[in-house]
Protein backbone atom coordinates (compact mmCIF):
# COMPACT_ATOMS: atom_id res chain seq x y z
CA UNK A 1 0.00 0.00 0.00
CA UNK A 2 1.49 3.39 -1.34
CA UNK A 3 0.38 5.40 1.99
CA UNK A 4 2.16 2.53 4.11
CA UNK A 5 5.21 3.00 2.07
CA UNK A 6 5.28 6.32 2.72
CA UNK A 7 5.05 6.63 5.81
CA UNK A 8 7.14 3.68 7.13
CA UNK A 9 10.32 5.01 5.11
CA UNK A 10 13.63 6.41 6.79
CA UNK A 11 13.50 10.49 5.36
CA UNK A 12 14.95 12.04 8.10
CA UNK A 13 15.83 15.77 6.97
CA UNK A 14 18.70 16.28 5.07
CA UNK A 15 18.59 12.12 4.17
CA UNK A 16 15.26 12.00 2.31
CA UNK A 17 16.56 9.19 -0.61
CA UNK A 18 14.01 6.81 0.19
CA UNK A 19 11.11 8.96 -0.03
CA UNK A 20 12.14 10.28 -2.64
CA UNK A 21 12.88 7.39 -4.41
CA UNK A 22 9.05 6.35 -3.73
CA UNK A 23 7.72 9.26 -5.25
CA UNK A 24 9.66 9.00 -8.74
CA UNK A 25 8.68 5.25 -8.82
CA UNK A 26 5.42 6.41 -8.49
CA UNK A 27 4.74 8.94 -10.69
CA UNK A 28 7.50 8.21 -13.45
CA UNK A 29 4.57 7.01 -15.95
CA UNK A 30 2.15 9.20 -15.07
CA UNK A 31 3.43 12.73 -15.41
CA UNK A 32 4.84 14.65 -18.15
CA UNK A 33 8.33 15.68 -16.34
CA UNK A 34 9.68 14.57 -13.23
CA UNK A 35 13.09 15.65 -11.88
CA UNK A 36 15.11 16.28 -8.77
CA UNK A 37 17.25 19.65 -8.24
CA UNK A 38 20.50 20.02 -6.63
CA UNK A 39 19.10 19.73 -3.19
CA UNK A 40 16.74 17.13 -3.59
CA UNK A 41 13.28 18.56 -4.23
CA UNK A 42 11.07 16.72 -6.69
CA UNK A 43 9.67 19.12 -9.07
CA UNK A 44 6.87 17.64 -11.58
CA UNK A 45 4.35 18.99 -13.80
CA UNK A 46 1.59 17.50 -15.25
CA UNK A 47 -0.18 18.95 -18.14
CA UNK A 48 -3.88 19.10 -18.37
CA UNK A 49 -6.30 20.74 -21.14
CA UNK A 50 -4.88 24.10 -20.60
CA UNK A 51 -3.11 26.13 -18.16
CA UNK A 52 -4.41 29.52 -17.73
CA UNK A 53 -2.60 30.25 -14.21
CA UNK A 54 0.35 28.69 -13.01
CA UNK A 55 -0.58 26.45 -10.52
CA UNK A 56 1.66 25.05 -7.86
CA UNK A 57 1.17 22.18 -4.98
CA UNK A 58 4.26 21.79 -2.60
CA UNK A 59 4.71 18.87 0.04
CA UNK A 60 7.41 18.45 2.31
CA UNK A 61 9.21 14.75 2.52
CA UNK A 62 10.96 15.07 5.49
CA UNK A 63 11.06 13.72 9.11
CA UNK A 64 12.29 14.42 12.90
CA UNK A 65 15.17 12.45 13.56
CA UNK A 66 19.07 12.41 14.74
CA UNK A 67 22.41 12.23 13.17
CA UNK A 68 24.69 9.93 14.74
CA UNK A 69 27.62 12.25 16.43
CA UNK A 70 29.80 9.80 18.42
CA UNK A 71 30.71 6.21 19.10
CA UNK A 72 31.43 5.20 23.02
CA UNK A 73 34.09 3.24 24.22
CA UNK A 74 30.84 0.67 25.74
CA UNK A 75 29.70 0.60 21.72
CA UNK A 76 26.83 2.94 22.64
CA UNK A 77 25.96 6.20 20.18
CA UNK A 78 25.78 9.40 20.45
CA UNK A 79 23.37 11.56 18.54
CA UNK A 80 22.33 14.98 18.17
CA UNK A 81 18.59 16.46 16.38
CA UNK A 82 17.65 16.89 13.04
CA UNK A 83 14.92 18.68 13.18
CA UNK A 84 13.09 20.44 15.96
CA UNK A 85 11.17 18.30 18.33
CA UNK A 86 10.79 18.18 22.10
CA UNK A 87 13.67 15.84 23.81
CA UNK A 88 11.38 13.89 26.18
CA UNK A 89 9.59 11.79 23.36
CA UNK A 90 12.91 9.98 22.93
CA UNK A 91 13.46 7.58 25.75
CA UNK A 92 12.94 3.44 24.80
CA UNK A 93 12.26 4.42 21.45
CA UNK A 94 12.44 1.73 18.64
CA UNK A 95 15.10 3.72 16.05
CA UNK A 96 16.40 2.58 12.06
CA UNK A 97 20.57 4.03 12.08
CA UNK A 98 22.23 4.43 8.43
CA UNK A 99 21.21 3.05 5.08
CA UNK A 100 21.12 -0.51 6.04
CA UNK A 101 18.43 0.23 8.99
CA UNK A 102 20.21 -1.44 11.52
CA UNK A 103 18.28 -1.47 14.80
CA UNK A 104 18.88 0.53 18.09
CA UNK A 105 16.94 1.44 21.24
CA UNK A 106 17.18 5.18 22.39
CA UNK A 107 18.48 4.76 26.54
CA UNK A 108 19.42 6.85 29.33
CA UNK A 109 20.71 5.65 33.06
CA UNK A 110 17.65 3.98 34.93
CA UNK A 111 15.86 5.54 37.40
CA UNK A 112 17.27 3.80 40.45
CA UNK A 113 20.43 4.99 39.24
CA UNK A 114 19.43 8.66 39.09
CA UNK A 115 19.86 10.71 42.16
CA UNK A 116 16.94 12.55 43.27
CA UNK A 117 17.62 16.06 41.59
CA UNK A 118 17.87 14.41 38.51
CA UNK A 119 14.39 12.61 38.20
CA UNK A 120 13.04 16.00 38.51
CA UNK A 121 13.78 16.88 35.39
CA UNK A 122 13.17 16.03 31.96
CA UNK A 123 16.22 14.04 30.54
CA UNK A 124 18.20 16.39 27.99
CA UNK A 125 19.42 15.15 24.33
CA UNK A 126 23.02 14.78 26.15
CA UNK A 127 21.65 12.35 28.30
CA UNK A 128 20.46 9.80 25.91
CA UNK A 129 22.40 6.87 23.85
CA UNK A 130 21.37 4.61 21.43
CA UNK A 131 22.21 1.08 22.38
CA UNK A 132 22.53 -0.93 19.51
CA UNK A 133 23.62 -4.46 21.06
CA UNK A 134 26.91 -4.31 21.50
CA UNK A 135 29.78 -3.79 24.23
CA UNK A 136 32.55 -1.59 22.64
CA UNK A 137 33.68 1.13 20.27
CA UNK A 138 35.28 -1.34 17.81
CA UNK A 139 32.52 -3.85 17.91
CA UNK A 140 29.91 -0.35 16.73
CA UNK A 141 32.04 1.10 14.33
CA UNK A 142 32.32 -1.95 12.44
CA UNK A 143 28.32 -1.11 11.87
CA UNK A 144 28.20 2.39 11.94
CA UNK A 145 29.60 5.46 10.64
CA UNK A 146 29.66 8.87 12.11
CA UNK A 147 26.84 10.68 10.55
CA UNK A 148 24.67 7.78 9.85
CA UNK A 149 20.89 9.21 9.77
CA UNK A 150 18.41 8.24 13.05
CA UNK A 151 14.41 7.71 12.19
CA UNK A 152 12.49 6.80 15.10
CA UNK A 153 10.45 3.45 14.60
CA UNK A 154 6.49 3.43 14.62
CA UNK A 155 4.34 0.67 13.26
CA UNK A 156 1.34 2.50 11.34
CA UNK A 157 -2.24 1.07 11.41
CA UNK A 158 -6.22 2.01 11.73
CA UNK A 159 -6.30 3.13 15.73
CA UNK A 160 -9.51 1.75 17.14
CA UNK A 161 -11.42 1.38 14.26
CA UNK A 162 -12.62 5.16 14.27
CA UNK A 163 -11.44 5.88 11.01
CA UNK A 164 -8.13 7.18 12.09
CA UNK A 165 -4.93 6.71 10.96
CA UNK A 166 -1.52 6.00 13.58
CA UNK A 167 2.04 6.60 12.52
CA UNK A 168 4.89 8.58 12.41
CA UNK A 169 5.67 11.97 10.28
CA UNK A 170 1.96 11.57 9.20
CA UNK A 171 1.87 15.54 8.90
CA UNK A 172 4.38 15.34 5.73
CA UNK A 173 3.97 11.79 4.31
CA UNK A 174 -0.09 12.24 3.63
CA UNK A 175 0.45 15.42 2.04
CA UNK A 176 2.83 13.95 -0.23
CA UNK A 177 0.18 10.78 -0.46
CA UNK A 178 -2.55 13.22 -1.74
CA UNK A 179 -0.38 15.00 -4.10
CA UNK A 180 0.80 12.01 -5.90
CA UNK A 181 -2.39 10.86 -6.16
CA UNK A 182 -3.45 14.06 -7.61
CA UNK A 183 -1.12 14.06 -9.78
CA UNK A 184 -1.61 10.93 -11.40
CA UNK A 185 -5.44 11.65 -12.43
CA UNK A 186 -7.09 13.04 -15.55
CA UNK A 187 -6.36 17.02 -14.64
CA UNK A 188 -8.23 19.34 -16.65
CA UNK A 189 -6.16 21.82 -15.80
CA UNK A 190 -2.24 21.88 -15.70
CA UNK A 191 -0.20 21.87 -12.25
CA UNK A 192 2.90 21.80 -11.08
CA UNK A 193 4.22 19.40 -8.28
CA UNK A 194 6.55 19.79 -5.69
CA UNK A 195 8.30 17.63 -2.99
CA UNK A 196 10.70 19.68 -0.86
CA UNK A 197 13.47 18.51 1.04
CA UNK A 198 14.21 20.09 4.64
CA UNK A 199 11.07 21.55 6.15
CA UNK A 200 11.92 20.38 9.65
CA UNK A 201 15.12 22.09 10.25
CA UNK A 202 13.69 25.10 8.74
CA UNK A 203 16.35 24.96 5.40
CA UNK A 204 13.49 24.94 3.40
CA UNK A 205 13.62 23.65 -0.33
CA UNK A 206 10.71 25.59 -1.18
CA UNK A 207 12.91 28.41 -1.98
CA UNK A 208 14.48 26.94 -4.80
CA UNK A 209 11.01 25.74 -6.15
CA UNK A 210 9.68 29.12 -6.19
CA UNK A 211 12.42 30.77 -7.59
CA UNK A 212 12.76 28.52 -10.24
CA UNK A 213 8.83 27.58 -11.28
CA UNK A 214 7.69 30.79 -10.66
CA UNK A 215 4.07 30.13 -9.83
CA UNK A 216 0.88 32.44 -9.89
CA UNK A 217 -0.66 30.33 -7.34
CA UNK A 218 0.59 28.14 -4.08
CA UNK A 219 -1.12 25.96 -2.74
CA UNK A 220 0.93 24.23 0.60
CA UNK A 221 -0.10 20.83 1.90
CA UNK A 222 0.67 20.43 5.68
CA UNK A 223 -0.30 18.22 8.65
CA UNK A 224 -1.46 20.73 11.75
CA UNK A 225 -1.53 20.39 15.28
CA UNK A 226 -4.39 21.29 17.57
CA UNK A 227 -2.08 23.29 19.71
CA UNK A 228 -5.19 25.13 21.67
CA UNK A 229 -7.93 23.33 20.91
CA UNK A 230 -9.20 25.23 17.74
CA UNK A 231 -9.61 22.51 15.35
CA UNK A 232 -10.19 18.65 15.67
CA UNK A 233 -9.84 15.22 13.51
CA UNK A 234 -12.84 14.62 11.69
CA UNK A 235 -14.01 17.98 11.22
CA UNK A 236 -12.64 18.66 7.83
CA UNK A 237 -9.29 20.31 6.64
CA UNK A 238 -8.16 23.48 7.98
CA UNK A 239 -7.50 26.75 6.34
CA UNK A 240 -4.51 28.46 8.00
CA UNK A 241 -4.79 32.17 7.80
CA UNK A 242 -1.27 32.59 9.00
CA UNK A 243 2.32 30.97 10.41
CA UNK A 244 4.90 32.44 12.24
CA UNK A 245 6.73 34.06 9.02
CA UNK A 246 3.52 34.10 6.68
CA UNK A 247 0.44 35.92 6.09
CA UNK A 248 -1.81 34.10 3.31
CA UNK A 249 -3.34 35.78 0.97
CA UNK A 250 -7.03 36.98 1.89
CA UNK A 251 -8.59 36.96 -1.22
CA UNK A 252 -7.82 33.44 -2.00
CA UNK A 253 -8.13 32.09 1.59
CA UNK A 254 -11.93 33.67 0.62
CA UNK A 255 -11.75 32.21 -2.76
CA UNK A 256 -11.01 28.61 -1.01
CA UNK A 257 -13.38 29.50 1.86
CA UNK A 258 -16.51 29.71 -1.14
CA UNK A 259 -15.70 27.16 -2.69
CA UNK A 260 -15.98 24.71 0.80
CA UNK A 261 -19.31 25.98 1.21
CA UNK A 262 -20.73 26.01 -2.28
CA UNK A 263 -19.43 22.36 -2.67
CA UNK A 264 -20.52 21.69 1.02
CA UNK A 265 -16.81 20.52 1.98
CA UNK A 266 -16.45 20.85 6.08
CA UNK A 267 -13.27 23.14 6.55
CA UNK A 268 -11.84 24.57 9.70
CA UNK A 269 -10.19 28.30 10.20
CA UNK A 270 -7.53 28.58 12.15
CA UNK A 271 -5.36 31.35 13.48
CA UNK A 272 -3.21 29.70 15.85
CA UNK A 273 -0.63 28.78 14.11
CA UNK A 274 3.02 28.77 15.07
CA UNK A 275 4.50 26.01 12.64
CA UNK A 276 6.99 27.42 9.71
CA UNK A 277 6.65 25.33 6.73
CA UNK A 278 8.93 28.19 4.07
CA UNK A 279 5.52 29.26 2.72
CA UNK A 280 6.55 32.30 2.89
CA UNK A 281 9.52 31.83 0.85
CA UNK A 282 6.55 30.61 -2.10
CA UNK A 283 5.41 34.39 -1.58
CA UNK A 284 8.33 36.17 -1.94
CA UNK A 285 10.32 33.92 -4.68
CA UNK A 286 10.82 35.50 -8.49
CA UNK A 287 7.93 37.32 -8.78
CA UNK A 288 5.73 36.53 -6.01
CA UNK A 289 3.04 34.02 -5.43
CA UNK A 290 -0.69 34.31 -3.83
CA UNK A 291 0.01 31.52 -1.71
CA UNK A 292 -2.60 29.19 0.96
CA UNK A 293 -2.17 26.65 3.27
CA UNK A 294 -4.38 23.58 3.87
CA UNK A 295 -3.56 20.88 6.22
CA UNK A 296 -4.66 17.86 7.34
CA UNK A 297 -5.48 18.16 11.34
CA UNK A 298 -3.35 16.20 13.17
CA UNK A 299 -2.47 14.89 16.86
CA UNK A 300 1.04 14.88 17.92
CA UNK A 301 2.86 16.68 15.49
CA UNK A 302 6.84 15.66 16.00
CA UNK A 303 6.59 12.69 18.15
CA UNK A 304 6.62 9.18 16.83
CA UNK A 305 2.44 8.36 17.26
CA UNK A 306 0.53 10.97 15.10
CA UNK A 307 -3.10 10.84 14.88
CA UNK A 308 -4.95 11.69 11.42
CA UNK A 309 -8.66 10.93 10.56
CA UNK A 310 -9.64 9.54 6.89
CA UNK A 311 -12.55 11.26 6.92
CA UNK A 312 -10.15 14.85 6.11
CA UNK A 313 -7.91 13.24 3.81
CA UNK A 314 -10.94 12.58 1.89
CA UNK A 315 -12.36 15.95 2.05
CA UNK A 316 -8.75 17.93 1.25
CA UNK A 317 -8.38 15.53 -1.81
CA UNK A 318 -11.99 16.99 -2.79
CA UNK A 319 -11.30 20.58 -1.76
CA UNK A 320 -7.96 20.61 -4.22
CA UNK A 321 -9.21 19.32 -7.16
CA UNK A 322 -12.75 22.26 -6.76
CA UNK A 323 -9.77 24.63 -6.13
CA UNK A 324 -7.87 23.58 -9.20
CA UNK A 325 -10.77 24.10 -11.28
CA UNK A 326 -11.29 27.39 -10.32
CA UNK A 327 -7.89 28.59 -10.65
CA UNK A 328 -7.91 26.96 -14.22
CA UNK A 329 -11.51 28.93 -14.98
CA UNK A 330 -13.52 25.99 -15.26
CA UNK A 331 -16.06 28.26 -13.31
CA UNK A 332 -15.93 31.23 -10.99
CA UNK A 333 -17.27 31.61 -7.26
Amino acid sequence: MLLNKLIEASAVSGQEEEVRKIIIEELKDHVDSIESDKIGNIIVYKKGKSEKKKILISAAMDEIGGIVNKINSDGTLKFTKAGFFDERILVSKIVNIGKNSLKGVIGAKPIHLQKADERKKALSINQLYVDIGVSSKEEAAKLVEIGDYISICSETKDFNQNDIIKGKALDSRIPCHMLIELLKSDLDYSIYGAFTVMDKVMIFGSRCVGARINPDYTIVLDGTDNKLGTTELGKGPIINLKEIRAVFDRDFVNTVIDIADKKDIELQISTDENRITGADLYQIASEGSKVIKLSVPCKYVGTPVNLVSRKDIKALNKLINEIISVLGGNYSV
